[in-house]
């Protein structure tokens, strides 16, 4: 199961956090502390996949990667492959650039509800339901096409807005 999703500046700023347990605001914050000391102080070299027991317990494997100003970080138990959780980073990350065109720190940041709206086509729950970066961008194109739509439309008839006009 995969347990929290984040990405991270190099300076150690959350950009997305999202955590698939219940775990209080001061508690994710430190999480999100203690995964950015261990990162910053890696070397370039190294493997991508960490024991993560010291910060969240038992069972708990990280793996990241890191691109250009960020670091793509996914949390999990023993049950998933490492293997497979490192190119699901990669499918994440080739998602966003399909969406964004060449992705970018502001992208995440000023473009939050579309990054959630993919990452919640990818993972559920803390489940994997979705490895192909085509059938991710498919629904979220239908997302967006819903949300225009109902954006679109007016909650007050036109009958009763002609009304106050008079």
């Amino acid at each position: 199961m995969i347990k929290a999703v984040m990405v991270m500046n190099t300076q150690g700023k959350s950009r997305l956090a999202k955590f698939y347990e219940y775990l209080s605001v001061e508690k994710q914050q430190e999480l999100i502390r203690g995964v950015f000391s261990v990162l910053c102080s890696r070397a370039e070299n190294v493997s991508n996949f960490i024991d993560a027991e010291s910060i969240f317990g038992l069972d708990s494997r990280l793996v990241y990667k890191h691109f250009a100003t960020l670091y793509f970080v996914f949390v999990f138990d023993s049950s998933e492959n490492e293997l497979a959780v490192l190119d699901l980073i990669q499918v994440f990350v080739e998602t966003l650039d399909k969406c964004f065109q060449n992705v970018c720190e502001l992208d995440i940041v000023f473009n939050y509800s579309k990054i959630h709206t993919i990452l919640d086509e990818m993972v559920f729950g803390g489940q994997v339901v979705e490895t192909s970066s085509s059938e991710i961008m498919k629904a979220v194109e239908e997302i967006s096409k819903l949300e225009a739509a109902s954006n679109a439309i007016s909650l007050i008839p036109k009958s009763a807005s002609g009304w106050r006009s008079r």
